[in-house]
């Protein structure tokens, strides 16, 4: 942003920045913006080219956060809730985004690796919102207090400073906090250490040791900004800042495309009078931007600044308000978002549910924004626009049916970055009744559970409440037809144990799929996946993998077809059989996880199977939407206990949470395709010596197991599509991948 630009510039840091030892804050609670903070860590430039979440981010986390209490700071993250704020261009930053990598992706293949890093680093991928869920894994992992806004992050965060009680001391975050009325800001930790060698460890180990007493905390006044600006009046403050784009507003229209600093805002509205009415009314229009986008832009405006008095937060007391709620206009909901239930609210901030399918219900708008490589392939627009629609639909159809009636009949909208043209409409009144009701058969109770876990040998690698225990405990005829348990209107059991409620959210996910059908009895696809589930090995990394490549197959995007004819990183050694083999194997592999320490990768890349990777994480939201809408639906209905603080714990065990790169893919793609270059490809001193160049090209990872995986993986998709397509009417498929699993025999 401008002001940060200004602010940041040598000429103003010894007015601007204040600094301070960092034992100041000794015994303080701060409060952090979460988006904000996780543009601070060092950044892995790569995961823009990978996908997934940072291999690293979890130790660089941890070792700040712990450095802060080792010097009596305490943290309290807040998250952004809903879509709040007015964006005009709300695909402009994902598409901005894509090209970006896309001119990375070119100058890796000129070579030139470390401009194409440099590239990667500042494509603004992944971005905060797409990092938050691991952001939240690690803090509850680690016990580290967070809070989900129920709109925006800085709303709540000024109000926890502005309360009476001092919930927290001080705020770590950007300037545009000083849009909600705070004098101060931290805008920097500066962390000290030292490097030794700990002899213990022999002299090539160094430990980095923080060092407190040099480190310091460097925070920005808003007096001193008033003061640095001419002493400008604070009303003429907040509303260039407001004019110079924000969360809260986007630019002005003049602005766009255009150099400009926080003191040219300042002068602009000043010539104007200091009124913001005068400057759209009466600013040059041209023919770019017409005297109507500057009138437009003026209601944006007072919107933006009337949800900036009002905002709405989470009250000390647990309620949802509006800050000065007697003085706020009746039309609030059209400058901060419509309201949803208190309840829905809570199970929000506690990381029940993540943001996504309420932000839609609330807006009447779903927004498709372009993903990391860009999106191009027809195949994908597909997926987008026409196979993924019903999930959606099923799952805004789940919570509409189970919140007020008002959000029952309400028109919803769905946006394409690809096609700006055209939107498509439908009202969730049509996709009425929700099917709520044929779920409400399951409310298994924990003895019974327990009964079938012990049957099944009551083996530690399958809990109650994992994917695996569901499918494999309704392979038992009785038990499946025991569980169907409708809920009795003489005797309420409610659902109170983790696992319980996990178990029945699974069995309603798996219901809403085609898993299981009304009689609780597993289906044709059921029984695929449990097949599956039993060959892969055990956790939910691999009921993931299994459950992805699964969904892969029934949308008929498991195959080796060119979907992305026009990006690098494709197989491109020996003939086309031997690419054709090599492109299906590494998609296959792309559903597991690299074997790989917590440091940044560092290897060969692929374009091709990044977009491969974006398709799969595309299916995979969608089905986590349905997951959590499955769970959050049990607790708006009464179907399980409310009164607990294991929110967060019940989103981890569900399935689908966490996220996988392509880098497995491409560690395989290396090997494989290298072979195929080789005149003996087959021979064991090729393949030894392939793995072992392999190795130095994809460093860091532990290449022998992560083949393992991968070769697991395939081993279980293969039997997978064996058993899928035994019918007969699909041979010609059948007997391609009995060829690639007889090539692949040869090479591994």
């Amino acid at each position: 942003p401008p002001f940060d630009v200004w602010a940041a510039n040598a000429s103003n840091r010894e007015h601007m920045d204040k600094s301070m030892p960092i034992s100041t804050l000794s015994d303080c609670v701060i409060g952090v913006d979460a988006a904000y903070y996780l543009e601070g860590p060092a950044k892995e430039p790569l995961v823009a080219a990978l996908g997934g979440f940072p291999l690293a981010l979890e130790t660089s986390i941890i070792r700040e956060i712990k450095d802060w209490e080792a010097v009596g700071i305490r943290p309290h993250f807040v998250f952004d809730g809903l879509d709040d704020g007015i964006n005009d261009d709300p695909f402009g930053p994902s598409v901005v985004s894509a090209r970006l990598n896309a001119t990375a992706f070119e100058t890796y293949q000129i070579p030139e690796p470390e401009e194409a890093i440099e590239l990667f680093r500042t494509s603004g991928t992944p971005t905060p919102a797409a990092l938050s869920s691991f952001l939240k894994k690690v803090l509850h992992k680690h016990g580290i207090p967070f809070t989900v806004a129920p709109y925006s992050a800085l709303a709540q965060l000024a109000y926890f400073e502005k309360h009476p009680s001092q919930f927290i001391d001080a705020i770590y975050g950007p300037s545009e906090l000083f849009l909600y009325g705070l004098d101060k800001v931290i805008t920097r930790f500066k962390l000290s250490y030292q490097s030794f060698v700990d002899p213990k460890l022999g002299n090539a180990k160094q430990i980095s040791q923080f060092m407190p007493e040099k480190s310091e905390v460097q925070w920005i006044e808003q007096r001193a900004c008033l003061e640095e600006l001419g002493r400008i009046p604070l009303s003429l403050f907040t509303d260039a800042l407001l004019l110079a784009g924000s969360k809260a507003l986007g630019q002005f229209p003049a602005f766009k495309e255009k150099n400009y600093t926080i003191r040219d805002v300042v002068n602009l509205l000043s010539s104007y009078g200091r009124s913001v009415v005068n400057l759209c009314n009466q600013y040059p229009e041209d023919k770019e931007v017409p005297r109507a986008a500057y009138l437009e832009y003026l209601d944006q405006f007072k919107r933006a600044l009337t949800g900036l008095r009002h905002h709405v937060v989470i009250t000390m007391e647990g309620g949802i308000e509006a800050l000065d709620k007697e003085i706020a206009p009746a039309d609030l909901h059209y400058c901060v978002g419509q309201r949803l239930p208190e309840e829905l609210n809570m199970y929000l901030s506690r990381g029940l549910v993540q943001p996504r399918v309420l932000s839609w219900l609330a807006s009447g708008t779903i927004l498709m924004l372009a993903p990391c490589e860009g999106g191009d392939s027809q195949v994908f627009q597909n997926l987008i626009r026409v196979q993924l629609e019903p999930m959606r639909k099923q799952a805004l159809s789940l919570l509409a049916d189970s919140v007020h009636r008002y959000y029952q009949r309400k028109e919803i909208t769905t946006k394409y970055w690809f096609d700006l043209s055209h939107e498509t409409k439908f009202n969730i009144k049509d996709l009425l009744p929700s099917p709520k009701n044929s779920l409400s058969t399951w409310n298994v109770q924990e003895d019974a559970l327990l009964d079938r876990l012990h049957a099944m040998g009551g083996s530690s690698d399958m809990p109650i409440g994992s994917l695996s225990f569901a499918i494999r405990s309704l392979q038992d005829v009785e038990f499946a037809r025991a569980s169907i348990t409708p809920r009795s209107k003489d005797r309420v059991q409610i659902l109170k144990s983790r696992g319980e409620i996990c178990a029945n959210a699974i069995w309603r996910f798996l219901q809403l799929r085609g898993y299981v059908d009304d009689q609780h009895q597993l289906t044709k696809w059921g029984k695929i996946l449990g097949s599956t589930l039993s060959s892969m090995g055990h956790g939910s990394e691999w009921e993931r993998s299994a459950l992805l490549a699964i969904e892969l197959m029934r949308l008929d995007l498991l195959k080796p077809d060119t979907m992305f004819s026009n990006f690098s990183g494709a197989p491109f050694r020996g003939s086309d059989i031997d690419r054709r083999n090599c492109m299906l194997v590494s998609r296959v592999a792309c559903l597991g996880r690299l074997v790989h320490p917590p440091r940044g990768y560092s290897g060969p890349l692929s374009r091709h199977l990044l977009a491969y990777h974006a398709t799969k994480a595309t299916v995979q939201a969608a089905l986590r939407d349905l997951v959590e809408m499955s769970v959050v639906t049990m607790f708006l209905e009464g179907y399980a206990e409310r009164d607990r603080d294991d929110w967060m714990a019940i989103a981890l065990t569900l399935p689908l949470f966490d996220e996988d790169s392509c880098a497995l893919g491409v560690a395989t793609l290396t090997y494989l395709d290298e072979l195929s270059g080789r005149p003996d490809p087959t021979s064991n001193e090729t393949r030894e010596e392939t793995r072992e160049r392999t190795q130095g090209w994809v460093k860091h990872c532990n290449f022998e197991l992560s083949q393992q995986h991968a070769y697991q993986l395939w081993d279980a998709v293969y039997g997978a599509v064996k058993q899928a397509k035994a019918d007969g009417e699909e041979a010609e498929e059948v007997q391609m991948w009995d060829d690639v699993d007889r090539w692949l025999s040869q090479r591994r």
